[in-house]
C-alpha cells in the first residue's frame, strides 16, 4: 500500500489586518477551496493532503484584508472533478470567478457549463510529473487545449517552473490564448534575474499574451519572511509589463515548508513589491478585471 500523502500545515487562524490600504474592488487572483474530503473526494495520485480550507474561512480572511473580489484555483488534489470549485463559485456569487482543470474529454457543454458558473481558465501542471516529462513542455496538447477554450476568451494558466523552460517566449509566441505563470515565474531567487528563462517570460510579457502572479513568495525565495529576495523580480516583472500583472493570496498556502505565513504579512509586501499606488491600483483591481472579466 502507498504512503498516506503527507499533510499540510493549516493557515493561520487569525489573519491581521494588514497596514497597507487596498483599493476598492481589490481581488485575490491565486486561492484554493479544500474540503472537506467527506463531500469532495481527494485524487488517490495526489501529493499533498491538504487542511480543510472552506469558503466562510476563505471570506473571512479576505474581508481582513480588504479584498472585495477573487479567483478559486482548482488544486491537483482534486485532479479533475471540479466539484468543489463549482460549489464554491455558486455560494460565492459574481464577486468570485474560477480557473479549472479538465480533462481531455471535456466537451463544450461541459465548457458552457462552467462558464456561467463563472471559470475563466483552465490550469495545466507540468510541475508533478513523472521524471521523463521534467523540462518538456506538452505543446501538442495545450494547443489543443486552447482552440478549445479560446471562443470563452478563456486563459491556460501553467504551474511550471520558468527557468526548465529557456525558450518559453519562443514556444508560446503564436498560442491561441493567453497564457498566466504563478509565483512569480516559480523559480528559485538564486537562479538570478538573468536566468535564461526568466528572461524569457519577460519577453513574453512584453509581448502581450503571457501574464503572471505575485503569489506564494515563500516558494521561491532563499531567505526567510518578509523574502527581500524577491523584491527584484518583482519590480522586473513590473518593469517589463505593468498591464500583464495580478497578485494573489495563495491561501490557504498549502506545503508550505517552515513557519506559516500570516496573510496580513503577505499583503503588505505589495508596499515592497509595487510601491507606486497608480500602479497597485493596476495590479490589484484593473488587470484582475480584464483577465477574468469582472464587470463593475
Amino acid at each position: 500500500m502507498a504512503p498516506e500523502p503527507p499533510l499540510c500545515a493549516a493557515p493561520d487562524p487569525h489573519p491581521r489586518a494588514p497596514r497597507l490600504t487596498l483599493p476598492p474592488q481589490a481581488c485575490d487572483c491565486h486561492a484554493h477551496i479544500c474540503g472537506p474530503p467527506s463531500r469532495y473526494a481527494y485524487y488517490p495520485r495526489r501529493v499533498y493532503t491538504p487542511p480543510d480550507a472552506l469558503l466562510p474561512d476563505y471570506q473571512g480572511m479576505l474581508a481582513t484584508l480588504g479584498v472585495e473580489r477573487a479567483v478559486l484555483v482548482q488544486p491537483s488534489v482534486y485532479g479533475t472533478d471540479n466539484a468543489a470549485l463549482l460549489d464554491a463559485l455558486a455560494a460565492a456569487g459574481p464577486r468570485v470567478r474560477g480557473v479549472a482543470v479538465v480533462g481531455d474529454d471535456a466537451g463544450e457543454a461541459d465548457l458552457e457549463r462552467m462558464h456561467r458558473a463563472g471559470v475563466r481558465g483552465v490550469r495545466c501542471n507540468v510541475v508533478d510529473v513523472p521524471p521523463d516529462e521534467k523540462g518538456k513542455l506538452p505543446l501538442e496538447q495545450l494547443t489543443r487545449l486552447a482552440r478549445k477554450i479560446e471562443r470563452f476568451g478563456w486563459h491556460i494558466e501553467l504551474l511550471l517552473h520558468v527557468d526548465e523552460f529557456p525558450d518559453f517566449d519562443r514556444a508560446f509566441a503564436d498560442f491561441p490564448v493567453p497564457v498566466v505563470i504563478g509565483h512569480l515565474g516559480y523559480m528559485k531567487t538564486d537562479r538570478g534575474l538573468e536566468a535564461p528563462g526568466f528572461q524569457a517570460l519577460l519577453h513574453s510579457m512584453r509581448g502581450g499574451r503571457c501574464w503572471v502572479k505575485l503569489t506564494g513568495p515563500y516558494r521561491i525565495s532563499t531567505q526567510p519572511f518578509p523574502h527581500r529576495d524577491v523584491t527584484p523580480f518583482a519590480h522586473a516583472l513590473l518593469d517589463a509589463a505593468p498591464g500583464r500583472l495580478v497578485w494573489g493570496t495563495d491561501w490557504p498556502h498549502v506545503m508550505v515548508k517552515g513557519r506559516m505565513p500570516n496573510d496580513g504579512d503577505l499583503c503588505d509586501l505589495l508596499s515592497d513589491w509595487v510601491p507606486d499606488p497608480a500602479l497597485r491600483q493596476r495590479v490589484l483591481v484593473d488587470n484582475p478585471a480584464a483577465l477574468y472579466g469582472f464587470v463593475a
